[in-house]
This record gives structure tokens, C-alpha cells and sequence, in this order.
């Protein structure tokens, strides 16, 4: 039988996607259209390939990030040609900033109809810019028939997305007509291996850095945002006698690290009389501005990063490492000696300690539900082996303000690019590699994404929102725009949406918490129940404001009574 145009191409992208499943390729993300059907059967047809099938291109492309994230491996995401290709973009831009491998296979229409006016055609050469570390216009399958070819090119997109640092490759597939193999076309799919990683860092580099912290007085190590927890970090700590202030997100908020830490770098009375000389600065920039402050204000500030992330927002560091956080924290640790006790540790401990039972006493008082502590109880409540996914704006900042340290969870944002865009996506995207899963954002976060939860929430995942409703931006009023006349209208938007009709139409299961107390059951039941939930926290913006007032109060008031 002679092999037609969509043999030829069936056949190429087969050996491609197979490759892909040679290299460690798992999961893959798919919206329907024509010109991408010689990839799409290619990635359906592979009985290794577990395949995520959304309507909307950009709703795909966040659950494959979701997906990306949570494994640490890279994903793909296919679409057909046109504006379906644009809308891969915002996803692209948070995998870049956010180091998270994703393999774009974006379907094309052949040279000779491109720039003649062809229908759903648009220029798509490296159509993402500099936000793809890699881009391959591929040749028309019937010009490069060779599978062999097809394989190179699948190991070559591999070995980019996740190689160091990891981020989005972008593969463009041109097809010609028909689109469409034989009937009976298969994969000839091979049995995937076993993969393995790498590490890296310079020698030189630790020695210096050893150097460094042992002639140094008093200092602090901040750690961000981490694609890999890095545990030895508190063991460094515990050898030099500093305090480490670790964020959800770096995968080392424990028992050890500070439990009340932005609110001690909030108190203006308390950082200056405790201004560290160095501060050791590990994975992303501070989320918080008191963060940013203290790394501002240091003698010295040393950044290491993990994920050439240039994590230095107020060009203060004088000197960036670029190496394995685990491994320089391990070895640094391994060449040092546990310093005596000189009262700089013991300091910051008693501090954090009254901090956090005066916020503990306060917040348990109230009865109606306080962002700070709903994000505090979720994430204290959350199962062992579990994983939180936190939505930017105020989520992400009262999650680092209030949650305990705790072990066993993970807590995972789109913190590259700190966009709403997508969460609910990407929260199901984590949820789907089989972790027990739960999300926090706001009303605003949830809404922009709403598509993925009308498409999803009957599709078998299992994922608790938990959902504050302020009724629109409540961050704004902690900004200088709170100050504006036209703060409502502009910035913070009212939608006055009702989020249980939402949750009806998109056939998600919805509950609507008016006390404090009852969160943590409402979310252990929705939980035990299975599917998508929305727990749904009704919050009075005004009075919120007042009440993050008063927690900080509170702290300026015990920390001066301890003296």
C-alpha cells in the first residue's frame, strides 16, 4: 500500500513521541484541532503516554505546567496552528521564570502556505521569544523521512527542557495534507527506561563560601522559592548559630526554621537591633518586602542560585553562586564546626516564639474567617505526603506570614512570572500526578480560570479550592492605590459573582463556610468526598485590613513587654 502524506507524518511523529517516552516523557497535554491531528494520534496512540485533553489551549498548557512542577520532569503540550499556538504564551512565560521543563509542539501549516494569507495561519517561528530556551522549526515529515531523524530531534527537545536550567522548548510542526494515516496506523512504542539526573557547582566556590560565613559575624539565612527543597540548609544553620527564615514554597519550611519570621522583619524595632552583617540568600528573591529589606540592608549579601534565577530585584548581592542548594549546604556544613552559643540564635528563637503565640492568641479568638488564619489552619491540616498549591497576590504572602512550620507537605506556586493566570489549571495539573492535592487562592484567581474548572470538574480529579471571597482584589488596599477615589472601579474590582451557581454549572461541589471553625471539617469532608470542590470563605474586606493591623499590633506590642 503507498503511504500517503498523514502515513508519512503518523510515522514521523511516532518515532518523535516515542523518543520523547525513551527520554522519561509521561504525561501529555492535548486541544483539539485539525493540522495538529498527525502529532495528537502520535501522542494518543503511545500506551505510555498518559494524555490531559482540554478546549482550551491555555488551559492545557497551565495543567501541563501543574504537572511539570509537581514531577519534575518535562511534559508536553500540543495544539494546532494559529492563535491556539499565542495562547500557550502565559504558561510559557511562568515556565521560563518558574525553571519548569514543558515541550511546546505547536502544529504548522508547510512553507509554501505561510505569509500567502492561508486560513488560521500566523507567523509561529519562535513565536514565544526569549521565554523558549530552545526553538526548532521542524522539516515537513515527507522531507525528512527518516525516523532516526525524527528520534534526534526528540532527544535534542528533551535534553534542553530539562537540562540546567530547565524551562519550555519549543518544537514547530509543519504538516501537509491529508493529516489523517491509514486506518490501523500504530506507534511502534518501545518500553521506556529508567532516568537518572545531574548535579553541578565549582569547589572553588564552597571553599570561599566557607570562608565567608565562618569569618563572619551574625547572620541570617533567607531561603525563597526552590524547584528542589534543599534539607541541609538547617543543618547549616544550626552549625553557624543563625536563624533561617525559609518561605512555604522553598520546600523547607520545618521545626527548625522561624514560625513567626515576616513578622519579626516587619518590626522596625526589633531587625534594628538585630541587623545581620550577612544574610545568606537561597533560591528566589524574597516574597515579602520586609524580605527584601533585610537582604537590602545586610553588611553583606551572598545569593545562591540554584536556577540562574539572578534573584537580586535590589542589585545588592556581591556575590551570586550558581550551584545545587542541597549539595553546597551539605558540604559547607560538613567543613564547619558548631559554633558555641553567643546569645544571636537565642535571640531571634525567644522573639519568634512570643510572635507567634501572640498571633496564634489573637487570630483563634476571632470567630469569623481571617485570611491569615485560614491559610495558617489549611495548611497545618493538609495530610502528610500532600501538596498545597497557592495562589499569587494575598494567598502566597499570608501563607509565608502564617503557616507553622510543619514536615510532610509541599507547597507549590506560580511564583515564576507571580501571575493569577491559570491556577486552576495548574492546581489540577499537580493533582493529576497523583499527589493529595488542595488549592488556596482568591475569588479574582478562581474566576480568571474559570473555563478550566467548567471543563474539568467532571473529568475524575480530585482537588479542594479553598476559596476566600472578598468580592474582588483585596491586595490592592494594602497598596498605595487604596488611597485612590477610584479604587473600587479600577483596581479592585467587585464582580459580585455567586460562586455556588459557578460551582453548579461547572458541576463542582460547593460549600460556604461563615465560621472559622469549621474550615478544617468542611475541607477534611470535601477531601474524603473525592472530585473537584470549591470550600468558599465569605470575607469582609474592610474588616480584614483592620485585622492585619491588629495581628502586626499585637506582635509590636509582646515583642516590647519581652524587652
Amino acid at each position: 500500500m503507498t503511504e500517503t502524506e498523514g502515513d508519512v507524518a503518523f510515522g514521523a511523529c511516532g518515532a518523535f513521541v516515542d523518543q520523547l517516552v525513551q527520554e522519561g516523557l509521561e504525561h501529555a497535554c492535548l486541544s483539539p484541532g485539525s493540522r495538529s491531528t498527525p502529532i495528537a494520534l502520535a501522542l494518543w496512540r503511545h500506551p505510555h503516554v498518559r494524555v490531559h485533553v482540554h478546549l482550551d489551549e491555555r488551559a492545557a498548557a497551565f495543567f501541563g505546567l501543574g504537572l511539570a512542577k509537581s514531577s519534575a520532569r518535562p511534559v508536553a503540550v500540543a495544539c494546532t496552528s494559529g492563535t491556539a499556538a499565542a495562547e500557550l504564551l502565559p504558561a510559557v512565560v511562568e515556565a521560563s521564570m518558574s525553571r519548569t521543563p514543558l515541550i511546546l509542539l505547536t502544529a504548522d501549516r508547510p512553507p509554501e502556505l505561510r505569509g500567502v494569507g492561508a486560513n488560521q495561519t500566523i507567523d509561529q517561528v519562535k513565536l514565544f521569544g526569549r521565554y523558549a530556551k530552545w526553538f526548532v522549526d521542524a522539516p515537513v515529515p515527507g522531507e525528512a523521512p527518516s525516523r532516526r531523524r525524527w528520534r534526534s530531534l526528540a532527544t535534542r527537545a528533551f535534553d534542553r527542557a530539562r537540562g540546567w536550567p530547565p524551562g519550555p522548548v519549543h518544537v514547530n510542526l509543519p504538516f501537509r495534507e491529508p493529516l489523517v494515516p491509514s486506518a490501523g496506523a500504530e506507534v511502534q512504542a518501545r518500553t521506556p527506561p529508567s532516568s537518572t539526573g545531574g548535579t553541578f557547582g565549582r569547589p572553588d566556590e564552597l571553599e570561599d563560601l566557607v570562608r565567608e560565613v565562618r569569618n563572619a559575624r551574625p547572620g541570617v539565612i533567607l531561603v525563597g522559592s526552590l524547584r528542589r527543597p534543599a534539607p541541609a540548609l538547617t543543618d547549616l544553620a544550626l552549625r553557624l548559630r543563625w536563624p533561617i527564615i525559609a518561605e512555604p514554597t522553598s520546600g523547607i519550611r520545618v521545626p527548625g526554621t522561624l514560625a513567626a519570621g515576616q513578622f519579626l522583619l516587619s518590626s522596625e524595632a526589633f531587625v534594628g537591633d538585630h541587623e545581620p552583617s550577612l544574610v545568606l540568600q537561597v533560591g528566589a528573591a524574597p516574597t515579602s518586602r520586609a524580605g527584601l529589606e533585610l537582604a537590602a540592608r545586610a553588611g553583606r549579601l551572598i545569593v545562591v542560585d540554584p536556577d540562574r534565577l539572578v534573584a537580586d530585584p535590589m542589585r545588592r548581592a556581591s556575590w551570586t553562586i550558581e550551584a545545587d542548594a542541597e549539595i553546597l549546604a551539605s558540604q559547607a556544613r560538613d567543613r564547619l564546626h558548631e559554633r558555641p552559643s553567643a546569645g544571636w540564635l537565642e535571640g531571634w528563637l525567644e522573639a519568634d516564639a512570643i510572635a507567634r503565640a501572640s498571633v496564634d492568641a489573637l487570630i483563634d479568638g476571632w470567630d469569623d474567617p481571617y485570611e491569615g488564619r485560614i491559610a495558617r489552619d489549611v495548611a497545618a491540616w493538609m495530610p502528610d505526603g500532600s501538596t498545597l498549591v497557592v495562589g499569587s497576590s494575598m494567598p502566597v504572602r499570608d501563607l509565608d506570614t502564617y503557616m507553622a512550620p510543619r514536615d510532610g507537605l509541599r507547597v507549590l506556586a506560580n511564583r515564576g512570572a507571580s501571575g493569577i493566570d491559570g491556577f486552576v489549571s495548574t492546581a489540577l495539573g499537580v493533582a493529576a500526578s497523583g499527589a493529595p492535592t488542595a488549592a488556596l487562592c482568591g475569588d479574582l484567581t478562581l474566576l480568571h480560570d474559570v473555563g478550566s474548572l467548567l471543563w474539568s470538574s467532571r473529568r475524575g480529579h480530585d482537588c479542594v479550592f479553598v476559596v476566600p471571597n472578598n468580592d474582588g482584589g483585596a491586595i490592592f488596599s494594602f497598596l498605595p492605590q487604596g488611597e485612590l477615589p477610584e479604587l473600587e472601579e479600577l483596581f479592585t474590582t467587585p464582580h459580585g459573582l455567586d460562586l455556588a451557581a459557578v460551582c453548579a454549572a461547572a458541576g463542582a461541589r460547593h460549600a460556604r463556610v461563615e465560621r472559622a471553625d469549621d474550615l478544617v471539617p468542611a475541607v477534611e469532608g470535601a477531601t474524603a468526598d473525592g472530585g473537584v470542590h470549591v470550600v468558599e470563605l465569605p470575607i469582609d474586606r474592610e474588616a480584614n485590613v483592620r485585622r492585619h493591623a491588629d495581628v502586626h499590633e499585637a506582635v509590636a506590642t509582646a515583642l516590647a513587654g519581652a524587652g
